[in-house]
């Protein structure tokens, strides 16, 4: 059954994705007034270019992690079956 979940879990990570770019763009834009930078400009500082990276791949992990932990919670609810590990291993 937890094989089922494995598409599932493809489509709604890659929504979440797009929800994460949606959301790092609006959160880009209140901060300033112009498009976010993307390494492929030229004309960009780089230090600009590192916060915009690094608030973007906040937003994107919290985004996909949310999502997926969600989807899973909801996906034992229907099938009685956690898809995953049930804690983390011990170090």
């Amino acid at each position: 059954m937890n094989k089922a979940f494995t598409p599932i879990g493809l489509i709604l990570g890659l929504a979440a994705g797009q929800l994460a770019k949606r959301i790092f763009d609006k959160v880009w834009s209140l901060a300033r007034d112009e498009e976010a930078p993307r390494p492929k400009h030229r004309e960009i500082s780089i230090l600009t270019l590192l916060a915009a990276l690094v608030v973007e791949g906040a937003i994107a992990r919290v985004v996909r992690g949310m999502v997926d932990h969600g989807t899973r919670h909801g996906w034992a609810q229907l099938t009685g079956a956690w898809p995953g590990e049930e804690r983390p291993e011990e170090a």
